[in-house]
């Protein structure tokens, strides 16, 4: 079964990882801080903030935004459940808004007309890796004094406008997990210009205590103050040894899911049972995902039928995402189906198939005939 994404590691990361663990420091070492500063670096954010996971790093993120149980947060029903989850941490209540038709992002229209009084922040996410709208969510902030927290979970070199995703919005949020662009294992980044956010960040990620323990050790003292109530997010220089490894082939990995893409969508344009991503002129997408939409109209078959075909020619397609507010959870909120119709139709239609740097070019050719050969007996 060929899976939809998967990690990439080599020996030098392995060698990586072992002289973490066979140093003086396994946790809140100098590696933290030389991943912090090298992620910085590539996204051209002043300040990069690690921590335990992608959730971590939203919630980390809602907080320095001051989100609180009296504040509404607007975001997309097109995402993982983290984004929501990270506002419903901190007490506060979820808007959602529909997407564009044609990106799937947040539509910022559309969240502008949900911005009353009590609106605190909007959190976009660059959907599938391709950047959000962020010029018009900067401008709807500035009109309305909001924070913009930008999920780029997807996003890990993504270019929008010429910029580079990292440095677009208040806070910006990645994720490290072994199916993203670059992994920890488990991890999450915050980046930010803003050097009062990155130390209420810092302090959130250690049980929001003013010094970490090695800055302690530095300077040889032992006295430290807990001045607000924080977790323990915080990552470990074993994971910050293998994310410094991995982020010296960041390029290369990003050209290879591009070429893929290029690849997928050369060979789908031209069927009209299928609607491959659009990508905006102005922005070079990371490519986390490869998300088709099926036209249903032309095909014998719903999209269960088809995905469990593309299963069954050992392709391991995926789906990506239940709206979130159609979750249990969130419909004891009160939320209903049928408020979001341009993503809820989306759903219903979408496939996600393999991406990942490490697949072959037999690997491509399987995927693009195994969708050929489906579709293809469905065809009306």
């Amino acid at each position: 079964m060929l899976p939809y994404g998967r990690q990439a590691v080599d020996d030098r990361d392995v060698q990586a990882v072992v002289e973490a663990l066979r140093s003086d420091w396994l946790t809140t070492g100098p590696k933290v801080s030389e991943f912090e500063a090298a992620f910085a670096k590539t996204v051209g954010a002043r300040h990069a903030v690690a921590v335990s996971s992608g959730t971590a790093a939203l919630h980390a993120a809602a907080v320095a935004a001051g989100i609180g149980p009296a504040d509404e947060v607007i975001t997309t029903p097109m995402t993982f459940a983290a984004t929501a989850n990270c506002v419903r941490y901190q007490g506060g209540t979820v808007l959602f808004a529909d997407v564009r038709k044609d990106t799937l992002n947040l539509d910022p229209a559309k969240t502008e007309a949900l911005v009353t009084p009590k609106t605190r922040a909007m959190i976009t996410v660059d959907y599938t890796g391709q950047p959000s709208d962020m010029d018009e969510f900067n401008a709807i902030a500035s009109r309305h004094r909001l924070t913009v927290i930008e999920d780029a979970s997807h996003a890990l070199g993504a270019t929008y406008r010429g910029r580079r995703v990292g440095t677009l919005a208040d806070l910006t949020t990645f994720s490290l997990h072994p199916v993203k662009h670059i992994t920890t294992g488990e991890g999450g980044m915050v980046t930010t210009d803003n050097p009062e956010l990155a130390a209420r960040l810092r302090r959130f990620r250690t049980h929001g205590i003013t010094t970490e323990f090695r800055e302690r050790e530095r300077e040889g003292s032992w006295f430290y103050e807990m001045t607000e109530l924080g977790f323990n997010y915080r990552l470990t220089d074993i994971q910050s040894a293998l994310g410094l490894s991995q982020m010296d082939k960041l390029p290369g990995w990003i050209a290879r899911r591009r070429k893929i893409a290029a690849q997928y969508t050369a060979a789908f344009s031209g069927m009209p049972e299928i609607e491959p991503p659009i990508v905006l002129h102005d922005r070079e997408p990371a490519w986390h995902l490869y998300v088709i939409q099926l036209n249903l109209d032309r095909l014998r078959a719903g999209r269960a039928e088809i995905f469990k075909a593309l299963r069954a020619e050992n392709i391991g397609v995926n789906v990506h995402y239940i709206p979130v507010p159609w979750h249990p959870y969130y419909r004891t909120l009160g939320y209903k189906k049928g408020e979001w119709p341009v993503a809820e139709s989306a759903y219903e239609r979408m496939i996600s198939l393999p991406i990942f740097p490490s697949m072959t070019d037999g690997d491509i050719e399987d995927v693009i005939a195994a969708v050929k050969k489906v579709v293809g007996h469905f065809r009306t």
